[in-house]
């Protein structure tokens, strides 16, 4: 009953939204031609002068130099006084919340599957609204974030690409415990199947999740810093454990996401053959050593910071004192891991953690990324070619090309020469349909 009645909250929640976006935003014409001042086609590439991108079927069809007139009954977008560049792809987001500390375990307690879907619809939004057409959800337990991703898919609800990784997995009392921090008499009712210890137990959690059609897996091999309890953020899981996750991932052709601080947890999770490692506070020479070996990526999260600076100016007690230990600690160490890994030739791929920081404010990792070592250019081709790859997507987004997605912003400015103004994103379009107008 409780699972019938959750899901018929989350359909009541999503329908109306559904209703609005679909009369808010008609579809494009057949055809729509957009005059682009400068165009970044191809991150990593020098940009291209006044161009036309000529997008047929919500696809980019042709890339003209200069600008040309359209046909006759093509809709024209005018931004030749814009810098326009491909949608951004953030590798790392929980789209169910923004919230964080003591709030964070309130709000989870709380919250019916009405509230959470509302919640994540609106944070889908901001992120679109942002720049961001394509994200990487990285741990929903209520199941709102894979409803989405089905229904943006579908065109019944604005929001960027969602590829999901449902729920979190990690060791009992690991990172992913939903019980750490609450009352023992309540973890009854707290879902746990997504806790794992000894080998069989972590391949079914693996198949649990495939069984509720995920995209890609997320694991932890250390603690977090957001773990209500004190057991520090060194690895918390055995080697046959975490081969166990990674080749039962592997096994469904899912990528692995591996969340991991200690040099040991990051170290065992690339041996094992993860895919990413988020975070990687702590790395080592060995660490980059086994990035270059496995050709896996590391996805930073910098902006994490600025979540929690912002919740401790608003209330010095937002986070519990075993928390707030770890908190501090990352706050002050943040970026020392980029700045080994850039000129070490590590692969770079864009995410925020953005839930821990805030939706919609996805692009302020790139002042991040370049203070510890990365050029904007750099930045963006992480935020672009480098996560598309990473995400598994790039035969369809990361650039502008034929054939490939619509997906494209603008911005005034060249943010090659100041990152910052991706901050500032003025127009936003996803497969050929403008979510974001310039005024």
């Amino acid at each position: 009953m409780r699972i019938w009645g959750g899901m018929t909250a989350l359909a009541l929640a999503l329908a109306p939204m559904a209703s609005a976006a679909q009369t808010a935003a008609p579809a494009q014409s057949s055809e729509t031609w957009v005059h682009a001042g400068r165009l970044l086609d191809r991150p990593g590439k020098p940009a291209r002068g006044p161009s036309t991108i000529i997008i047929r079927g919500g696809r980019v069809a042709e890339i003209r130099d200069g600008h040309t007139a359209p046909p006759a009954g093509a809709k024209l977008v005018d931004l030749a006084d814009r810098f326009v560049l491909p949608g951004l792809i953030d590798s790392h987001v929980h789209l169910d919340s923004d919230a964080g500390g003591v709030q964070a375990l309130v709000e989870n307690i709380e919250s019916e599957p009405a509230v959470i879907a509302y919640r994540t619809a609106v944070n889908a939004r901001k992120t679109l609204e942002a720049g961001f057409t394509t994200v990487r959800n990285l741990g929903d337990g209520s199941g709102a974030t894979l409803a989405l991703r089905d229904a943006v898919a579908a065109g019944t609800m604005p929001g960027p690409r969602i590829i999901d990784a449902g729920r979190s997995i990690s060791t009992t009392s690991g990172h992913m415990d939903a019980t750490l921090g609450v009352a023992e008499e309540l973890h009854s009712a707290i879902a746990q199947d997504n806790l794992c210890d000894g080998v069989e137990s972590c391949r079914r959690a693996i198949r649990l999740q495939i069984r509720r059609g995920v995209d890609v897996i997320k694991i932890a091999t250390t603690g977090g810093v957001n773990s209500r309890i004190g057991a520090g953020l060194n690895r918390q899981i055995f080697d046959d454990e975490v081969k166990a996750l990674v080749d039962t991932a592997h096994l469904y052709k899912k990528k692995i996401a591996v969340h991991a601080h200690g040099a040991d947890g990051i170290n065992a999770a690339l041996a094992a053959g993860a895919d990413s490692i988020e975070h990687g506070t702590l790395l080592d020479d060995e660490s980059v050593k086994l990035f270059k070996q496995a050709g896996a990526w590391y996805v930073p999260t910098l902006s994490t910071v600025n979540g929690y600076l912002e919740r401790l100016a608003a209330d010095p007690n937002a986070y519990p004192p075993a928390v707030l230990e770890k908190v501090k600690w990352r706050i002050g160490i943040t970026g020392k891991s980029l700045e080994k890994a850039v000129p070490a030739g590590v692969k770079i791929a864009f995410g925020t953690d953005a839930g821990v920081s805030k939706h919609g404010r996805n692009a302020d990792e790139f002042a991040l990324m370049v203070k510890h070592g990365m050029t904007a250019a750099q930045a963006i081709e992480a935020a672009t070619m480098n996560a598309a790859t990473l995400l598994g997507v790039e035969k369809g987004v990361g650039s502008l090309e034929p054939g490939k997605a619509a997906d494209l912003i603008a911005v005034s400015g060249d943010p090659v020469a100041d990152v910052s103004v991706l901050t500032r994103v003025s127009f936003v379009m996803k497969d050929g349909r403008i979510h974001k107008a310039i005024d």
